[in-house]
């Protein structure tokens, strides 16, 4: 006696449709960066002043000031632009992409302000414009391991910029600030804000 076929039961309109719901929702969370594009470019345009009013500072704790200043108004304008962007993609804050993000972006920037704090008490702060731009990029490539291509290639270029921020005059150091936390902001800023949404 030969054994019954099995047969499949009927997918209904119902069951279709939630599976449609769950492939786009994929498929929107892939391509979904947590790095906000606007807001990485007004972090670029706060730090190209900031890089022009620390190179005017006589003492090297009003020239801290000014890029402490500065970091703070990175913190909050970044927050801010990423809870702005999670929310346009119906997303929450701490989704996947964004909690990726923070968890792998914050290890360097903690590592960075205890460094600051060490090699400002050593007289040592002409190497900080290179240790920043240098610990940044290497979150930004870490965070960026689970976003988009573009996103380690932005914190590999800032490495790039810390490394010659870390071997270049003192002198340098405001200016290259300047085209690592401005400059690479903004331009690649624009470039996720266009293809990413926002």
């Amino acid at each position: 006696m030969r054994p019954r076929p099995v047969e499949s039961p009927a997918v209904d309109t119902y069951a279709i449709e939630n599976l449609r719901f769950i492939r786009e929702t994929m498929e929107r969370s892939a391509a979904f960066t947590a790095v906000p594009g606007w807001g990485g470019v007004l972090i670029g345009v706060t730090a190209i002043v900031a890089a022009g009013v620390a190179a005017g500072q006589s003492s090297p704790r009003a020239w801290l000031a000014v890029w402490l200043a500065e970091a703070a108004t990175a913190i909050i304008v970044g927050s801010l632009a990423v809870a702005r962007k999670a929310r346009a993609a119906n997303l929450r804050l701490f989704s996947g992409p964004s909690r990726k993000f923070a968890l792998s972006l914050s290890p360097p920037l903690v590592a960075g302000a205890l460094l600051t704090v060490v090699l400002y008490r050593a007289g040592l702060a002409s190497f900080l414009p290179g240790l920043w731009l240098l610990l940044y990029g290497a979150g930004v490539v870490t965070g960026g391991a689970f976003s988009v291509r573009i996103v380690p290639v932005m914190g590999i270029c800032f490495m790039l910029v810390g490394t010659a921020a870390l071997f270049s005059p003192a002198a340098w150091g405001d200016w290259l600030l300047g085209a690592g936390f401005g400059g690479l902001h903004v331009i690649f800023g624009g470039v996720i804000a266009r293809r990413y949404g926002g």
